[in-house]
């Protein structure tokens, strides 16, 4: 399966049994990027994450234990 990233425009070939390659042709909202594209927002993210006044919001306030 031919994907195109949606950043840089690039090219890829994905194996048609992988599960990414079944989400984008089922689910089309779905996106593909790059590995390469995926790192550097990755290094980004941890950099902005690093300052402290980035607000990342990983878990939500309330745990699974609060509704028990």
């Amino acid at each position: 399966m031919r994907v195109k990233c949606v950043l840089c425009d690039a090219i890829n070939n994905l194996d048609e049994e992988l599960p990414l390659s079944k989400k984008l042709r089922n689910r089309p909202i779905h996106t593909y990027m790059c590995s390469s594209c995926y790192d550097r927002i990755a290094i980004k993210t941890e950099e902005r994450v690093a300052t402290g006044k980035f607000r990342f919001y990983r878990d939500s306030p309330k745990s699974a234990e609060d509704y028990l």
